[in-house]
């Protein structure tokens, strides 16, 4: 199957079904509007539709999420299929296009308070019920009308795929021929959870069944947002300050001006666009500018090493207590009376996401309504930009399509890519235009992933086993700059950065703290956020107990995971598929464990790890998985290799250091990412229960970094608590 980012035209026989605080809008539609809602024309398109079914027995389903390579385009309306009994092969799935005016509440996931976001290990188990309530009610329709045509009760009338069928004398409608005659019904039919499929009758989830964009991106005919073309569609390129938060000042335009092709200069109230035929045209333009900005940023005193000892050192200070983000039990007093306490420090830089495909975004502007091409994460942002007084549109007014991305990774749920193209496409008055970031323009406007210090302070008996866990953790707010509002009616707790710190392990005294720093550098989402590094300073500090107990790093966690039996589960799995040996080093070579359970998933990760010298190499990783019902258990296996795959680029390579408020990196060349040679063979085992479905694309992240260091402990007998991993 295809994707297919096409129109869809509402049929004169649609109507809306109510699932609880989630709508789906069914339309039956002739064979000749069929052909058209797979057509290429985004001009015709209806985005209140949720599936099409065509007299052709065609089914077209609306994709409500973002696709960036996690699968979900495939995965979500796989819900919707299973419980509307399609034949796969019938189905069709189109990107949904948003307006602010129509769909974009209907679309939301509710996860994200009915937000259009796509992100943080959310989309399959924010639309689980509402896809499945979805399919459901679009099946009782369909029974309805077959069982009318018919003349008898809809109880006597089942579903075969993509068919009706009437029990008693097996006759026979398809889904097509329901389409050509099939009306509303006065009243929608109420369709409860116990009325759902159970996991051992499904057809199409838990099958491997091929991806819906797969064919398009091995062929060359996927279109991604740098992709975008539009008749007379210009270019841009936006000269930024060197510090993030800085204001043009004045600039000298001449030589720009001066460039083959260069079109117009248009001053934005953060920077200088250069608008031209071509990308080549503008980006030249570009750098000629001459410019002088503002010299006011808090950002301009920030040093990312100097402000590490600075972290470290509040850490450390048991007076500087910070925001509560959870407290179990009496920690201080456990701490206190302890048999023993062991504490640590662990330190994590920042890193950028240089995502393949760089920041870019298409739009136009025409009698005063914008459509935008956003390559973006969330397209409920995308709005809120384009609304807001810097842009001036009125909500009613945008229209946002959402292409294809070449990676995200947390950086498309960011809209400042998306507003170059929002106003430069303002100024120029119905011309469409492109702004595209150049690598360099990507890693010094980045939003990265927030520098952390956090200090673990472990209280244990006298027998070595863990009685109480204090776990501090000091760096930039995201949702502090993201969302401020929100960020303080929580009180000053961000979640997304303190992800990962309640445990999981059976310790009755815990208290996780939270102290924030603001240097002015922008802050934000980075695949697997807090869990990143949360999960590395308390695997790490698990594995120490373990050791200083002088039991096996295994068994002692499953003895703190007594309770619970889906992490004992992979924990023994991935045990038996390394063949384990109690962490003892062979030489210069270890296995190192480490085990996650955020996003409500859980995964046990043990990795083989060898150093020579100042060289560490991470030789095959094994992982076992249980994400709840796994919906295409391939594809989340693809997701845990590709995430652990990740998680050793961060824990070996990455840094992004700041002088004075400028990132010293631009490009690969110096900001330095895993290499094929340096990856290592990834196995993951998917371990499905029938629990809801957990998060995945981020959920082989946490256990690579500890696991690692947990290997190189038992190498060499040094605890590496900094990342990136350095041996000297």
């Amino acid at each position: 199957m295809n994707i297919h980012q096409s129109p869809q035209n509402e049929s004169r026989r649609s109507f809306l079904l109510s699932a609880g605080a989630f709508s789906v809008s069914i339309s039956f539609v002739d064979s000749a509007i069929s052909q058209a809602n797979t057509s290429n024309s985004a001009k015709n398109f209806s985005p209140s539709l949720w599936m099409t079914i065509a007299t052709d027995g065609i089914v077209t389903l609306t994709s409500p999420v973002s696709e960036y390579g996690q699968g979900v385009m495939t995965s979500v309306p796989l819900i919707i299929a299973e419980e509307m009994d399609l034949d796969w092969a019938k189905c069709k799935v189109v990107s949904a296009v948003v307006e602010a005016a129509g769909n974009a509440k209907a679309l939301g996931n509710p996860m994200f308070g009915g937000a259009m976001i796509t992100g943080a290990s959310r989309t399959t188990q924010g639309y689980w019920e509402p896809m499945r309530m979805a399919g459901a009610q679009a099946r009782a329709v369909l029974i309805a009308n077959a069982a009318s045509r018919w003349g008898v009760p809809a109880a006597q009338v089942t579903t075969v795929p993509h068919a009706c069928v009437h029990t008693p004398s097996g006759r026979r409608l398809t889904y097509g021929q329901i389409a050509a005659f099939a009306t509303a019904p006065a009243t929608m039919p109420v369709v409860d959870k116990s009325q759902l499929k159970k996991m051992a009758d499904f057809r199409l989830l838990g099958k491997d069944l091929p991806r819906v964009d797969g064919f398009d991106k091995i062929t060359g005919r996927a279109k991604y947002g740098i992709d975008q073309r539009l008749p007379g569609m210009l270019y841009a390129s936006v000269l930024r300050a060197p510090v993030q938060g800085e204001t043009p000042v004045s600039f000298d335009e001449a030589a720009a001006k001066a460039v083959k092709g260069v079109r117009n200069i248009v001053r934005l109230p953060y920077g200088i666009a250069v608008v031209a035929d071509n990308t080549w045209a503008a980006l030249q333009a570009k750098r000629v500018l001459k410019a002088t900005w503002t010299t006011t940023s808090k950002a301009r005193s920030y040093s990312s090493d100097k402000a590490m000892l600075e972290f470290v050192a509040r850490a450390k200070n048991p007076a500087d207590t910070g925001v509560v983000m959870g407290s179990h039990g009496d920690t201080e007093n456990a701490l206190k009376t302890a048999a023993k306490r062991i504490e640590a420090t662990f330190t994590t830089e920042h890193v950028s996401h240089v995502c393949l495909e760089p920041m870019n975004a298409t739009a136009v502007v025409r009698n005063g309504k914008l459509e935008v091409w956003a390559p973006s994460q969330a397209a409920t942002t995308v709005i809120g930009a384009s609304s807001s007084p810097l842009a001036g549109f009125k909500p009613e007014d945008i229209t946002v399509n959402i292409p294809l991305m070449g990676g995200a990774f947390g950086r498309r749920i960011e809209v400042d890519f998306v507003l170059d193209a929002v106003l430069v496409a303002k100024a120029m008055h119905g011309t469409p235009v492109q702004a595209v970031w150049s690598r360099e323009d990507d890693v010094a406007g980045d939003k990265v992933r927030p520098m952390m210090a956090q200090h673990i302070s472990a209280g244990v008996d006298a027998q070595g086993n863990l009685i109480a866990f204090k776990h501090k953790m000091i760096g930039e707010s995201i949702m502090g700059r993201f969302a401020p509002d929100f960020f303080a009616s929580l009180g000053g707790k961000d979640e997304p950065v303190c992800e990962g710190f309640e445990i999981n392990y059976g310790v009755e005294h815990r208290l996780g703290q939270y102290l924030r720093e603001q240097r002015g550098v922008d802050a934000g989402f980075w695949r697997g956020v807090g869990g990143g590094y949360t999960k590395f300073a308390i695997e790490s500090m698990i594995d120490e107990l373990a050791r200083n107990a002088n039991k096996d790093p295994l068994e002692y966690r499953l003895g703190l995971l007594a309770k619970q039996p889906r992490a004992q589960a992979v924990l023994r799995e991935v045990a038996a598929m390394a063949k384990w040996n109690g962490g003892k080093a062979n030489g210069n070579r270890a296995l190192g464990l480490a085990y996650s359970d955020i996003w409500n998933s859980h995964c046990a990760m043990i990795v083989d790890v060898s150093v020579n010298g100042s060289n560490i190499v991470v030789h095959q990783i094994w992982s076992a998985v249980d994400c709840g019902i796994a919906l295409q258990p391939g594809n989340i296996a693809r997701q845990i290799e590709g995430s652990a795959v990740w998680g050793v680029s961060a824990a070996l390579k990455e840094k992004l250091t700041v002088v004075n408020g400028e990132f010293q990196q631009s490009n690969y060349h110096d900001y330095q990412v895993i290499r094929a040679n340096e990856t290592p063979r990834v196995n993951v085992k998917v371990l499905p229960t029938d629990n809801k479905p957990g998060g995945v694309g981020e959920v082989g992240i946490p256990t690579v970094a500890p696991a690692i260091s947990n290997a190189i402990a038992s190498i060499s007998g040094k605890r590496l608590r900094e990342l990136p991993f350095r041996m000297a």
